[in-house]
């Protein structure tokens, strides 16, 4: 027996077919019950007046909000190293982790119907029929929030999500309402099931009012976040088919969809066919400007839309000079900025706090500090209020340069400034503790996080997973990902991607391979470099029969994708 594997005393015992179950059965925080927690009574409800709207000053773009981390190099401990402090809280949630099979715990546990069926669709089924034949054979009471927080945790995984919706459309407790058949196709469009969108909402339009703008704008934005932008025109094509009206608003959701799906072209090109028939609004030109600048760097084109707009009668906002700024700040090109500052004053027109945010933020990046701050005084001088986003961006900032007790006062002085803090601004505390290897500070924010009530996302949890990856906090890890499924937060390609990366880069390839079987049984499509990594450190550790095996896994998650169209490769990040 090779000492290396000496926790799994049975591996060698088994084939191959079973290899991956038992290092799933062994390391119990990547184990499909871990993934399944029994506590969760939080839900977040659905708005039924939700209307879907292109965002615009209070929307700040990714490279501001996104908060990247850096290496930290650290100590490596015991993997079952448990902070004294958290420990309390972790037994409190009953994840307290141990190095056995979790499945064993399950008889000890009440459980409520979510997670009764949540536990039902952890297995493995091959088709969501399958899934509704197993769901059969047990009662639950349903309810229009039970559905909403499956859905919710089954967001990436299109088979237990499309197969519990087909059960629950059936059962008498419950009429399924347009939202939650809204909520199924973004699943659907999540998982490039676009076929099954398209049918589910053929089916939605036998249902009086529940194909709605909302709706379309889910189904364009899918399509043209995966490449399909003559699919997201087609789908604009047919509102009328459903009662809607092709007016500017949904000519404005379609643009949008094109542009962030990266292609201002299509967008364009959608603008120069429409305009004659609908009516454009500054909005129309906003997105095209904002598609020219960010998307295609083609500030000459943006000016030609600015032109086009002034020809229309309508004159440019706030939102439209935020644009230019954000591409000459990404440019560096800092004097340029300050001519749009003043241009925009000689207009009348008052910097919102998106664009000092912006501004602060790209001074910050190309380290000059002293600049960024001065940002923050000139704000204050013209009596724009900071807000969530600008607060986050300041910490961010100042915490890559360093000044960790700035960071910590400035968030403890937010509630006096009349601001609270938002899941934005935790997740920049987390990440920033969590990048300076303060686990015990990055623990905290959480728990912070959650007695404020403050919803976590997948943000959340990226750097507090890269750091028990690092520090070989296996227990922590366990207990995040319990927590992280509690608060219903679906793992995604890029979660798997981390996980696999981090655990192989800190001497864990047999957990990595448990994550990675995992993710293929959970209907993804691993990358090339998430599988690349995983072999190669596999061959450096002269496990042959594993590699072989993660081959045979590859080859399983290709023949699963294959009925997918192709599409645009999905952007994850992978260090």
């Amino acid at each position: 027996m090779i000492s290396s594997l000496k926790r799994f005393p049975h591996f060698w015992c088994l084939g191959a077919q079973r290899r991956l179950y038992v290092w799933r059965s062994s390391v119990h925080y990547v184990s499909d019950d871990l993934l399944c927690n029994r506590f969760c009574t939080m839900t977040e409800t659905i708005d039924i007046n939700q209307q879907p709207k292109v965002t615009e000053s209070p929307e700040l773009p990714d490279w501001v909000r996104i908060v990247k981390e850096k290496k930290a190099a650290v100590k490596l401990e015991d993997d079952d190293f448990l902070l004294p402090s958290f420990s309390e809280w972790v037994k409190n949630e009953k994840l307290r982790a141990r190095e056995v099979d979790v499945r064993s715990l399950a008889s000890d546990l009440t459980e409520n119907d979510v997670d009764k069926i949540s536990k039902v669709l952890r297995f493995n089924f091959k088709s969501p029929d399958a899934v509704v034949d197993e769901l059969n054979k047990s009662r639950f009471f349903v309810s229009v929030c039970l559905v909403e927080q499956i859905l919710k945790r089954f967001s990436f995984e299109w088979i237990p999500s499309y197969g519990f919706f087909k059960w629950a459309k059936v059962q008498k407790d419950v009429t399924l309402s347009s939202d939650l058949y809204n909520l199924m196709v973004d699943n659907l469009g999540k998982s490039k099931k676009f076929g099954l969108m398209m049918e589910l909402l053929d089916e939605m339009s036998h249902l009086q009012g529940y194909v709605s703008l909302n709706t379309m704008s889910k189904i364009m934005r899918r399509f043209a976040k995966s490449g399909k932008y003559e699919d997201a025109i087609g789908a604009f094509e047919r509102m009328e088919e459903f009662g809607l009206q092709k007016d500017t608003s949904a000519m404005n959701l379609l643009i949008d969809a094109l542009v962030k799906g990266g292609s201002v072209e299509h967008a364009h090109k959608v603008y120069l066919d429409l305009k004659n028939h609908i009516a454009p609004s500054v909005q129309t030109y906003n997105i095209l400007v904002h598609g020219w600048c960010r998307g295609a760097r083609k500030i000459d084109k943006a000016n030609e839309t600015v032109k086009d707009m002034e020809e229309h009668g309508l004159s440019p906002d706030v939102f439209t000079y935020t644009c230019f700024i954000e591409a000459y700040c990404r440019e560096k090109k800092f004097p340029n900025v300050d001519a749009i500052f003043k241009e925009m004053q000689m207009k009348g027109h008052s910097p919102s706090v998106v664009t000092y945010t912006i501004t602060m933020k790209a001074l910050g990046q190309a380290k000059e500090l002293n600049k960024a701050l001065d940002v923050y005084e000139k704000m204050k001088q013209n009596g724009c209020v900071p807000d969530n986003s600008f607060y986050s961006s300041l910490i961010h900032m100042l915490g890559t340069s360093g000044r960790l007790k700035d960071c910590y006062d400035i968030f403890e002085d937010m509630p006096n400034r009349g601001v609270s803090p938002d899941t934005f601004t935790y997740n920049t505390m987390i990440t920033i503790a969590a990048h300076n290897s303060k686990e015990e500070d990055a623990l905290k924010f959480l728990q912070k996080m959650e007695e404020s009530q403050c919803k976590p996302d997948i943000c959340t949890y990226a750097p507090l997973f890269k750091m028990c990856c690092r520090m070989r906090r296996l227990k922590v890890l366990s207990f995040l990902l319990n927590h992280m499924f509690k608060n219903d937060v679906s793992m995604d390609l890029g979660t798997y991607a981390l996980l696999v990366r981090g655990l192989c880069r800190n001497r864990n390839p047999e957990r990595a391979c448990a994550v990675f079987e995992l993710a293929v049984l959970r209907g993804f499509l691993p990358t090339d470099t998430m599988y690349d990594n995983l072999v190669k450190e596999l061959e450096k550790r002269g496990l042959k029969e594993e590699k072989k095996y993660v081959e045979e896994l590859m080859s399983q998650a290709k023949q699963q994708a294959s009925d997918i169209s192709p599409e645009r490769p999905i952007d994850i990040e992978e260090e």
